[in-house]
């Protein structure tokens, strides 16, 4: 898979693209599909190449269904791709914010976006004393607590991700963030790791609303 298939340019580069990386995007996509945790042609996915660039799923189409053409490749600092998705830039500030982030997933799926409603107020979902906050990467008990941020949804990307960007600088990196009334974005050091945390923060979610007595 060249750089120009993956971009729709007629560039003369004719370096290989890490099949890895297009591989990684494509397997985030589908395990996210069979989930039903994006509708429609809802969601983003994004594997970090080096520390420029990135492969990630360009704007439209339905990714449960994602084949390689609707993978693109974003400069991580260039500017925007012709291809790119309005929620690519807060994959590319995830990237910038830290070089351990190999992968970046956005989902919309249903307890997510209860979370997100429910502890709008409150600014963060706390999830703490549960076994389960051990499939974050670097967790070793159950006697934790993890902050999930809630930032307000906005339809100005840009300047989203400079919001979100400037707040993760601030304290933990974390695992992933929720936009209210939208969805998560979780990411790890890879798509397997990715993989994990999407999977716990969905099980976590729905315990906590459960709590709460909302169904989900």
């Amino acid at each position: 898979m060249k750089v120009d298939e993956l971009t729709g340019t007629s560039s003369n580069i004719r370096e290989i693209v890490n099949d890895a990386s297009a591989r990684d995007v494509l397997a985030l996509a589908h395990h996210c599909g069979a989930k039903d945790w994006i509708p429609a042609t809802s969601g983003n996915f994004s594997v970090r190449i080096d520390s420029r660039r990135a492969a990630i799923t360009a704007s439209g189409g339905d990714k449960a269904k994602l084949a390689a053409d609707g993978i693109i490749i974003a400069d991580i600092d260039g500017p925007a791709h012709a291809r790119a998705s309005a929620e690519a830039p807060l994959h590319l500030a995830l990237y910038r914010l830290s070089p351990e982030i190999g992968a970046v997933a956005h989902v919309h799926s249903m307890a997510a976006t209860l979370a997100s409603l429910q502890f709008q107020n409150a600014g963060h979902v706390r999830l703490a004393g549960l076994e389960l906050l051990k499939a974050f990467r670097g967790t070793t008990t159950y006697e934790t607590a993890l902050d999930v941020p809630i930032f307000d949804n906005t339809q100005d990307m840009d300047s989203l991700a400079v919001v979100v960007e400037k707040r993760l600088k601030k304290g933990p990196l974390g695992f992933g963030f929720l936009l209210a009334g939208h969805g998560l974005y979780a990411w790890g050091r890879d798509a397997a790791d990715t993989l994990r945390h999407l999977d716990a923060f969905d099980y976590l979610f729905t315990l906590v609303l459960k709590l709460k007595g909302i169904p989900v």
